[in-house]
């Protein structure tokens, strides 16, 4: 739930927009609150926007929620789902992960799984093909580093990494937890993850910016 103004979504993505001028082989995606998505769409860019939730229902008498449709009319192109934040504080199961996954590949939307054991991708990705479940991007997130400032080791993390690949070959695979311009370049070029789901960091402009260049030259 940050910033808590649009005037603050507007000033923070136009200055992270500024920053990443010129570079050229990072692809960035933001994913704001809902109430944002729509301001920061006609903002205009070549950063690619996300939802950080979706209902698994194509519509309906479902109260706060929020429908792939509705994310893929705001230009939403990716959608997060799975986050620990929303395991823990809403109680959501993998069955329900797995329920918007569905929705979400149904709908063109690329989701960004959130894990922190393998068990949790078999269960997350029951009853879908082979052929979709490559267009699953995996986020590994340690419960314990996220928020923390505590970041994963780089021998654990690329351990961790390995464990992922030998059974899910085709999908990029994502670091998340306490990621911060110091240690990005690592999790990229020694642990071996393609890309990172950035939290904090994400909030402080000249931060994140200088993260997305380090990993630019990963």
């Amino acid at each position: 739930m940050n910033p808590q103004t649009l005037a603050e979504a507007k000033r923070l993505f136009d200055s992270v927009k500024n920053g990443i001028k010129g570079i050229k082989n990072t692809e960035i995606v933001i994913c704001p609150p809902f109430i944002y998505l729509s301001n920061i769409q006609n903002l205009k860019s070549n950063i690619q926007l996300g939802a950080q939730d979706v209902f698994w229902e194509e519509k309906g008498a479902f109260t706060g929620e929020v429908s792939a449709k509705m994310l893929k009319d705001l230009g939403v192109s990716y959608v997060i789902i799975g986050h620990s934040e929303r395991r823990k504080y809403q109680k959501e199961k993998d069955e329900i992960v797995n329920k918007k996954i569905k929705t979400a590949l149904e709908n063109g939307l690329k989701p960004i799984l959130c894990i922190e054991k393998i068990s949790q991708i078999k269960k997350a990705v029951q009853g879908i093909s082979k052929e979709k479940i490559k267009k699953i991007i995996l986020a590994y997130e340690p419960i314990w580093a996220i928020g923390t400032g505590k970041a994963c080791g780089i021998p654990e993390a690329k351990k961790v990494n390995s464990s992922i690949k030998r059974i899910f070959k085709r999908n990029i695979l994502l670091y998340g937890g306490s990621v911060n311009s110091e240690n990005a370049r690592d999790f990229i070029a020694k642990a071996k993850f393609q890309g990172l789901l950035v939290g904090g960091a994400s909030l402080n402009p000249k931060e994140f910016v200088k993260l997305v260049k380090s990993v630019g030259r990963a």
